[in-house]
């Protein structure tokens, strides 16, 4: 009954927005950070929080380079069903966004184009010095602290901790938010700020939770369904 109300709401709106986080990039391969075998639970010398923040990646950056080829550049997988079907979505006229947490490319490998990374991507790094960009293979070949010609460090265009997102973005974000018919939030904690926050500027009354654990948001949905997001948004016909 559930899925046939998705299904319903899904075929009557020409407005849709899709706000992710890493519980969609799981199927390919890609571990999340929150859940009992993700990358906040593993163990290192320091804590994936500390290690991917400002201040470590300034004052400790070969270490912070070690972490960030070993475990956030994933640039083989593939996208999975949920990013084939919102890209689908998208093509039809009928998704407008996709409201991003993640980093790794995946819904533009798909086919979306419309997509709000509110993190940055890996795809995209430039020199603190002189603002050059360079593509992630630089990143990869590159040994212990990347440099650009210039004598620059490269760093990737991700937000860390202690970083505030680009504003553009946000705004590009929650104004999509504010206008749509059916919000879907799929594949997020939401446990993280300011991205959370994101959902009050919704208007509407077709608000869309699907995620595999319960949330601090469930109570605010005007449809909840737990369970794997590829196959609940594989469902939804084209």
């Amino acid at each position: 009954m559930q899925i046939e109300t998705l299904q319903k709401w899904v075929q009557q709106s020409e407005n849709i927005v899709f706000f992710g986080g890493a519980g969609v990039s799981t199927e390919s391969g890609i571990p999340d950070f929150r859940s009992t075998d993700g990358l906040y639970f593993q163990k290192y010398d320091d804590p994936p929080e500390t290690i991917l923040s400002h201040h470590f990646f300034l004052e400790r950056t070969a270490d912070f380079y070690q972490f960030y080829r070993e475990k956030m550049l994933y640039l083989n997988a593939l996208p999975n069903r949920a990013h084939k079907k919102l890209a689908q979505l998208e093509q039809v006229g009928k998704l407008k966004a996709v409201i991003t947490q993640n980093i790794d490319g995946l819904h533009q490998k798909a086919g979306s184009e419309r997509v709000l990374e509110l993190h940055g991507s890996v795809y995209r790094n430039y020199c603190m010095d002189c603002g050059k960009f360079y593509p992630v293979e630089e990143i990869v070949h590159s040994q212990d602290v990347p440099h650009c010609s210039c004598g620059g460090i490269i760093k990737p265009d991700v937000v860390l901790y202690e970083e505030p997102l680009d504003q553009s973005v946000v705004q590009g974000a929650i104004q999509s938010i504010h206008d749509a018919d059916v919000l879907i939030i799929g594949g997020t904690s939401l446990a993280v700020y300011p991205a959370a926050g994101f959902l009050d500027y919704y208007r509407g009354n077709k608000l869309v939770l699907i995620n595999r654990d319960p949330t601090p948001k469930d109570q605010f949905a005007d449809l909840l369904l737990q369970g794997n997001i590829g196959e609940i948004l594989n469902s939804i016909p084209v």
